[in-house]
């Protein structure tokens, strides 16, 4: 069996799909299979994979399922990975050239029951990193919540997980008519019981394009409100600093308010912070509501 799972959600990304598949079949060691996850796609990714396959490169494991989002295609990815570990690859970035062969190495040296895993580096196509500075030099294992605060560490970074470790939490909740719920919901509840190594290598290569999430997240919120609300719930209860667990609160209430369900002492994970947290919630609505309008006529001026 191979030790690293590579999985990959996508959806009609057929068109940059071939970079990623082309970086698979570059890299150092084959100690790896590629998984992934289409998540309804309407173009010829089935047809891409399928010849993919057939050439025998790299192993590969493809599931179709219908449209969910992204944190349905990881519940259904957990589901089906039985490799010791695994990383998520998304569909428009690509792997480094021996990062297959550095997560190997790097866990069987260093493996022990208090880690959940490997925190790597996230870079650009030019080499630079894409989080403000490394990860701590003199310190083999952390907290990834914890970064931005004690070393001021922000930006993406990449995780690998122990396959049997991610599989012991709850599934991402989904709701009817949401196609989005923050991934952070299931890596923060990791991030409480297990430490994660440190390993200051790049891993894999980003490309943040306009058809992203990360470009899209007002729309998001409006969007997919419950699934944020849920991630909210987490982040107030158990981010570690009171500034961050105040911050979610205020999303706490502003979610509510989209959701127009008012419900906030009964649903508070934090009742105390809730209660301070309600005037800045509810100017943070208004303010959302005023930026979503002021988008859409943008977008409409430039159209006409």
């Amino acid at each position: 069996m191979k030790k690293l799972t590579v999985f990959t959600p996508t959806y009609n990304r057929a068109y940059c799909l071939g970079d990623l598949y082309r970086s698979l079949c570059c890299q150092s060691s084959t100690d790896f299979l590629w998984l992934v996850i289409d998540d309804g796609s309407t173009d010829n990714t089935k047809s891409l994979i399928e010849e993919w396959r057939e050439a025998g490169t790299i192993e590969i494991k493809y599931i179709y399922k219908e449209n969910g989002g992204m944190h349905t295609a990881h519940n259904l990815a957990y589901d089906n990975i039985d490799t010791q570990l695994n990383i998520c690859i998304d569909s428009d970035d690509q792997m480094t050239n021996d990062a297959v062969a550095l997560i190997n190495a790097f866990w069987d040296k260093n493996k022990a029951d208090q880690y959940a895993g490997i925190l790597g580096l996230d870079i650009y196509k030019d080499g630079r990193i894409v989080s403000t500075k490394k990860l701590p030099e003199n310190i083999a294992a952390g907290k990834y919540y914890t970064l931005a605060g004690k070393y001021g560490l922000q930006g993406d970074i990449k995780f690998v997980y122990v396959t049997e470790i991610i599989k012991k939490y709850m599934p991402y909740p989904v709701f009817e008519g949401e196609i989005f719920t923050p991934l952070g919901y299931k890596y923060l509840l990791v991030d409480h019981d297990y430490d994660m190594l440190f390993l200051n290598e790049p891993l894999c290569i980003v490309d943040y394009r306009t058809d992203g999430n990360s470009h899209n997240l007002i729309k998001q919120y409006f969007r997919n409100p419950q699934g944020f609300l849920e991630e909210r719930k987490v982040r107030m209860s158990k981010s570690y600093t009171l500034g961050e667990r105040f911050k979610n609160t205020v999303h706490f209430v502003t979610g509510q308010l989209i959701l127009k369900k008012y419900q906030f002492w009964s649903d508070s994970t934090n009742k105390p912070l809730t209660l301070l947290a309600m005037p800045a919630g509810l100017l943070y609505y208004f303010y959302l509501q005023y930026k979503l309008k002021y988008d859409r006529t943008r977008k409409f001026q430039r159209v006409s």
